[in-house]
């Protein structure tokens, strides 16, 4: 292969792989060199296993060489976000209370790579049980952004694509409750998607605790990665049941139309409940003007339900989803809090705190509301095949890992200070309504020189539409680019 493979796609990679124009140990020990020699930069791979890929790569070079079947991913090096268990590899998600922790089974989505034939030789960080927008912790500290080591290369699957963008992995899989493959996708200029929710087991997740079975809701598994096609490729091997569900399978549909033009979008490019940075909307702005000359079919509008109405809501389930992780004293302590404010207090103290303590009766009204969006959000996707908005109001922010948490951190938009808080606000859309979304880089900031990246919006369990109007967009993008002393 010519040029540096470290940056191919791995759909790519897998072409070369069956086509013996690598060895799955050459293209393993290709990246283990790469990680050794620039991943102190950015410390996005903090597991290594290397003598177990080492076997594993040796095996897969085994049985190309006897003929036999190959998985999809067969002989491909990848890495996976920290918090996935992987068989004798350590799995702390980022907590000093299993800084001792060594997995001795895979998750489901680990389990389901092996099987494809992939080759697992690291792990990449993320924030402490996945619940920052940025991707530092205690037990392995603070991964930088590869364009600007100032700055956050997002969260919470930071290190996944921190490790694409350098090209320190072939493929990755992370996970998003809050824009957490979408996020570090648009702040490192890769690819994401965030599946429709429940068609990829997230069993094996540590981001509560070792060993929980039941799905959280919200939350959902899925790939990174430096094209469309690669996260075509990564899903096609994550979607299914769990191994002991019989009864049923899952059929993604096809795509709602093949040729650019074809595609009715909705364009929602801004919003003051999460106002778009202006360098950002220039992008934005750009990239639909670019793909209207193209022959996309564009309607600039807003999406069938408030921006704010849709965030409100995003937030108290939200909470409820993370309340799992609270502890007994501190839940008393934020309903002693919550009884000496105004019942009506509406700043986002008070309503994240609400949310967290909040009753079953409140989160099945809430759940209600859902059902009642999701309802106008399907009848808005009979008149659209999908809709581009924003992934982040912002690029990647400078590290700010002062205490408190998110509910204390702001950011800067348009001179003006804003939550942190409202970096989930696009994003938490598809979270919320359980919608597959994608993030595609459109380019990078004038002033900093940041990537940027669209948000792709498509119908509940029509992923595939979303992958090919990406796909088809794409092409008309400036994609994927290196950054500098990466190359």
């Amino acid at each position: 292969m010519s040029g540096d493979i470290g940056f191919a796609t791995a759909t790519r990679l897998v072409a070369a792989l069956r086509a013996g124009e690598v060895s799955s140990r050459e293209l393993l020990d290709h990246y283990l060199a790469r990680v050794e020699r620039l991943d102190p930069a950015v410390n996005a791979v903090v597991v290594l296993d290397e003598d177990r890929a080492a076997a594993a790569a040796r095996r897969a070079d085994e049985a190309l060489a006897r003929g036999g079947p190959l998985g999809p991913l067969h002989g491909l090096p990848m890495t996976v976000k920290e918090c996935f268990e992987a068989e004798g590899m350590r799995t702390t998600c980022g907590a000093p209370v299993l800084a001792g922790h060594v997995s001795s089974s895979d998750a489901d989505v680990v389990a389901r790579l092996r099987g494809a034939g992939a080759v697992v030789f690291g792990k990449t960080n993320l924030p402490i049980w996945c619940s920052e927008g940025q991707s530092f912790n205690d037990v392995y500290g603070v991964t930088r952004n590869p364009w600007d080591p100032a700055r956050s290369p997002g969260g919470s699957s930071g290190g996944s694509a921190a490790a694409m963008a350098a090209g320190l992995s072939g493929l990755e899989v992370g996970g998003d409750i809050a824009g957490s493959i979408r996020n570090p996708a648009h702040t490192c200029g890769v690819y994401g998607l965030k599946p429709s929710y429940g068609i990829v087991s997230s069993r094996g997740s540590v981001s509560s605790l070792p060993g929980a079975l039941a799905p959280q809701d919200l939350a959902v598994v899925g790939p990174l990665a430096r094209s469309v096609d690669d996260l075509e490729l990564a899903l096609d091997v994550l979607v299914g049941p769990r191994e002991e569900e019989t009864a049923w399978r899952i059929e993604l549909p096809p795509p709602r139309h093949r040729a650019l033009g074809e595609f009715r979008i909705a364009a929602w490019l801004d919003d003051p409940w999460a106002p778009v940075d202006g360098e950002v909307a220039e992008l934005l702005e750009a990239a639909v003007a670019g793909l209207e000359r193209a022959g996309a079919r564009v309607e600039r509008r807003p999406g069938p339900a408030p921006l704010e109405e849709c965030d409100r809501l995003y937030r108290s389930l939200l909470m409820a989803a993370i309340s799992g992780g609270v502890r007994d004293e501190e839940v008393t302590g934020i309903e002693a809090a919550l009884a000496a404010m105004p019942p009506d207090a509406d700043d986002l103290g008070p309503r994240h705190m609400r949310g967290l303590v909040q009753r079953h009766r409140d989160w099945l009204a809430a759940n209600e509301a859902r059902a009642q969006l999701r309802r106008r959000w399907a009848a808005f996707f009979r008149d659209y095949d999908a809709l581009m908005c924003p992934v982040l109001s912002a690029p990647a922010i400078p590290h700010d890992h002062r205490p408190g948490g998110p509910d204390v951190r702001t950011i800067e938009v348009n001179g003006q200070t804003r939550p942190v808080w409202d970096l989930v606000t696009w994003v938490g859309i598809a979270n919320l309504l359980y919608l597959p979304a994608a993030s595609i880089p459109i380019g990078r900031t004038r002033t900093y020189g940041l990537p940027v990246g669209l948000q792709i919006i498509g119908p509940y369990l029509e992923d595939r539409t979303v992958l090919e109007l990406a796909r088809r967009a794409d092409a008309h993008l400036p994609g994927f680019e290196t950054p500098p002393g990466f190359d």
